[in-house]
């Protein structure tokens, strides 16, 4: 059995069925929802009611974007991809390991690595980077297995790319837009985004396209008439001068941030409070180390940057000499160099420290190879001058012959384990050995009302022994020149 109703009995029904709030929504669907017993009452045909309900604004639907490493995180989405690389040096095995860590980074930056084929050559191809045979091959690996992205294990030339783009049909990225891709996804700090965004805008400069009608010519104004008319700028020249623009003004706000790092770097030296940088490859526990030494609460993942900004800690040797332990961005093999000049700055900590921890996972199959890639990057921000401790970390998970064989080759270097505690009290030992140790040694009986140099001795020296005396303390410290003379009044030869 069916009800009816008039027309004016359905709008009261309709009006009652609403709450006030939402009687605007229930119009516009209304307004879409056209029906002659209703409408046909309504004044004249309104022949605009169609185009005003066929542009209606949706909710919650907008993606607008706060910095551009979101927009270059959504370009460089990675879903399921295929691996290539180019095997031109070294072993099969050293190919097969390069290939398997950039299984790794693809997926810590959030892909499904479906395959991966190495191309023996005896260097990459001009044009496609494999040669145009191996390419129509790797189209037919990537139509089976449904990728949508393929990553080529180095850096690629622009030319390249199109080129091996317009044979595979899909999205291809290099090592370096990939790293830069994770670097932009972990990068918390405000410096941090800066060196990232910076190091993307290098990366992207050469590498900019234009389409059809993009790439024409904007004439150049003028007020003087045809003969001052200049041929302008194509849309792609204006793009490149727009991101060399954002590049100066990114230096400028890195080296602003640069200042302040600078002046606490000054004021620890000033105070004359030894450094200590750790240094390796990522995901080798780094941070690990750092939380076990000085209860930093950084952040521990497995996985390949997990964190990205460095951190200070301040810690104290067995004796009880102060330091600060400085850990920093981890490092890979061929480490971009765009990556290395963005943060030139933070790799300073490295340089300017009086001790290095060269942290090497114990666990990796190679881990002379992982050596190698730190102490190249080392190089090349200066700091080859710093005396260096091999820290041996995941002990409880190497292999013993691995683990003797570096110690055997690493004269300097200890096999430890942050995870469980494995050597941790030798490792401070041994970094309080090796900090740089005040050249002065001074016995002084210091009154009590000036309490200040003791408590700089403590903080700046090393404290041999010490007295509590009925006219001062008695105490004999190890110093630095400036405090010795500060001592001196107070030294049983000024005394006497």
């Amino acid at each position: 059995m069916t009800s009816s109703s008039s027309p004016s009995q359905d709008s009261k029904r309709r009006a009652h069925a609403y709450p006030e709030g939402l009687r605007a929504d229930a119009l516009m669907e209304e307004d879409v929802a056209w029906r002659h017993d209703i409408d046909g009452e309504r004044d004249g045909d309104q022949f605009d009611r169609s185009e005003r309900a066929a542009l209606r604004r949706v909710a919650g639907l907008s993606t607008e974007l706060e910095d551009v490493t979101e927009v270059e995180y959504r370009q460089l989405r990675l879903e399921r991809v295929v691996l290539v690389g180019v095997w031109t040096t070294g072993t099969a095995a050293d190919a097969d390991n390069s290939l398997a860590e950039l299984a790794a980074l693809a997926e810590t930056a959030g892909a499904l690595v479906l395959d991966g084929v190495i191309q023996r050559r005896d260097k990459p191809d001009a044009a496609t980077y494999i040669g145009s045979g191996k390419a129509l091959e790797l189209r037919d690996v990537v139509l089976e297995t449904g990728a949508d992205t393929v990553i080529c294990d180095g850096e690629l030339g622009p030319g390249q790319l199109i080129q091996l783009e317009d044979v595979v049909k899909v999205k291809v990225i290099d090592r370096t837009a990939l790293i830069l891709d994770i670097f932009a996804q972990h990068a918390k700090s405000r410096e941090g985004k800066a060196q990232v965004a910076l190091a993307q805008m290098q990366y992207m400069l050469p590498r900019l396209r234009g389409w059809g009608q993009s790439l024409s010519r904007q004439m150049g104004g003028g007020r003087g008439g045809l003969a001052t008319r200049g041929p302008g700028e194509t849309k792609i020249e204006t793009d490149r001068r727009r991101i060399r623009e954002k590049m100066a003004k990114m230096r400028r706000e890195i080296a602003e941030m640069k200042t302040g790092r600078e002046v606490k770097r000054q004021e620890r030296r000033r105070n004359k409070v030894p450094s200590v940088a750790i240094a390796g490859y990522t995901n080798a526990g780094k941070s690990s180390l750092l939380n076990r030494l000085t209860g930093a609460g950084v952040l521990v993942e497995n996985a390949l940057f997990a964190t990205l900004d460095p951190t200070v800690r301040r810690a104290e040797t067995p004796s009880g000499r102060v330091y600060t332990l400085a850990d920093t961005v981890g490092f890979v093999r061929h480490l971009p160099h765009h990556l290395v000049e963005a943060f030139r700055s933070t790799m300073e900590e490295v340089g300017d420290a009086d001790l290095i921890l060269h942290v090497v996972d114990g666990s990796h199959p190679v881990p002379e190879e992982q050596l190698a890639a730190v102490r190249e990057v080392i190089r090349e921000v200066g700091a080859t001058d710093v005396p260096e401790i091999v820290v041996i970390n995941k002990a409880d998970a190497a292999d013993p012959l691995v683990l003797q064989r570096l110690l055997r080759v690493e004269k300097r270097s200890i096999a430890v384990s942050a995870r469980t505690g494995q050597g941790l009290e030798e490792l401070l030992t041994l970094i309080d050995d090796e900090l740089p140790r005040p050249s002065v040694e001074v016995e002084a009986l210091v009154p009590y009302t000036h309490g200040k140099l003791v408590a700089r001795a403590h903080t700046e020296g090393e404290v041999l022994s010490e007295e509590h005396t009925g006219e001062g303390t008695l105490i004999k410290v190890r110093v630095h020149a400036e405090l010795a003379a500060e001592l001196a009044p107070y030294t049983p030869a000024a005394t006497a």
